[in-house]
């Protein structure tokens, strides 16, 4: 194959060398399933019908397929996953191959952490502010409570992160966030909402991000506990304020819908929308053959599964860390 540009990768679990190409997924984010228990404003996922889910066994065939393309990042998320009841299962078989994180909603958390807390590498939990702010975005009266609680007792065990959507209602609650952080021992990662054409229309208004994210660097800078990289926040404030483009690079992740399905171009731009089935697809041929240079300069979103991992140099360990290990995959909602 030409331009194969061959890194090594030494991967956990299994230990094995991986050649990592040119054009193909480190990370990989799968949702297992639409269904969710809370009806957050800014969500189009919750709103749609699941079809048939897959078996454990089709996890399994699907894991193994995105392992053999190089995967070595492996994120879960919904609608909310702690609704399946095989999910112990699928995380197990997830943390056997790859670096596992799962992103929820925190409602559950506490009555299933103790069935799922050994094969998690990471858990994000999303909190959209306090108290009641965060009761309205998410639509249930009394989230934000059960979804503390969850972080208070799953903490013990998982390393934790809040997931921290900014939306034009909770602009306010993001520093006070960063503070709950720091009360609960846990870290906090930040974006920035996307409409979405079938939800409401919650993205932050420019001029008043803008203020937020230079308090945000500014917080990281001087040690908060927060996931996002300094560059993060750099890079939004050049691209957005001073028409400064990052170049996006969608095909270092891999997104896999509920029915085992690849989402392309990305997470966002056809609003996970997947075509062809994982299994029945050579990855590599398929990622070294899309046309990735069209959405190079897109930059229409900032979720940080996508820029962090679009940022980072291979030739700068602390950006490995931060970046990839550190960060894993954070919130795709």
């Amino acid at each position: 194959m030409a331009n194969m540009n061959v890194k090594p990768f030494i991967t956990r679990g299994p230990y094995r060398l991986i050649k990592i190409y040119k054009k193909l997924p480190l990370i990989a984010g799968h949702k297992l399933l639409y269904t969710c228990n809370l009806r957050c404003k800014m969500c189009p996922f919750w709103r749609r019908k699941d079809e048939k889910l897959l078996s454990v066994d089709e996890e399994v065939k699907m894991m193994r397929k995105l392992a053999d393309a190089g995967v070595l990042f492996m994120g879960f998320e919904g609608g909310e996953p702690l609704l399946r009841k095989d999910l112990a299962e699928i995380l197990r078989e997830s943390h056997e191959r790859f670096h596992t994180s799962l992103v929820t909603n925190g409602i559950l958390l506490k009555h299933r952490i103790n069935e799922i807390k050994n094969y998690l590498d990471y858990l994000f939990v999303s909190i959209d502010g306090i108290g009641k702010i965060h009761d309205h975005i998410r639509g249930v009266d009394g989230a934000f409570e059960k979804s503390i609680e969850g972080i208070k007792v799953a903490s013990q065990y998982v390393p934790t992160a809040i997931s921290f959507t900014i939306t034009r209602e909770n602009m306010d609650e993001a520093l006070k966030v960063v503070k709950l952080a720091e009360e609960l021992k846990v870290k906090v990662n930040f974006q920035v909402a996307y409409d979405y054409s079938t939800a409401d229309k919650l993205s932050p208004s420019h001029e008043r991000l803008k203020e937020l994210l230079e308090s945000l660097l500014k917080l990281k800078i001087e040690g908060a506990p927060i996931i996002n990289s300094k560059e993060y926040f750099k890079a939004i404030l050049d691209s957005w304020y001073n028409s400064k483009p990052w170049e996006c690079k969608p095909w270092l992740t891999i997104n896999i819908d509920p029915q085992g399905r690849i989402v392309l171009p990305c997470y966002v731009l056809n609003e996970y929308n997947g075509s062809l089935y994982v299994w029945d697809t050579d990855i590599e041929d398929l990622w070294n053959r899309y046309d990735w240079d069209t959405y190079a300069n897109c930059n229409k979103c900032a979720l940080s599964c996508y820029l962090e991992p679009s940022l980072f140099s291979w030739s700068n360990f602390s950006m490995v860390k931060e970046r990839i290990i550190d960060t894993i995959i954070s919130s795709l909602v």
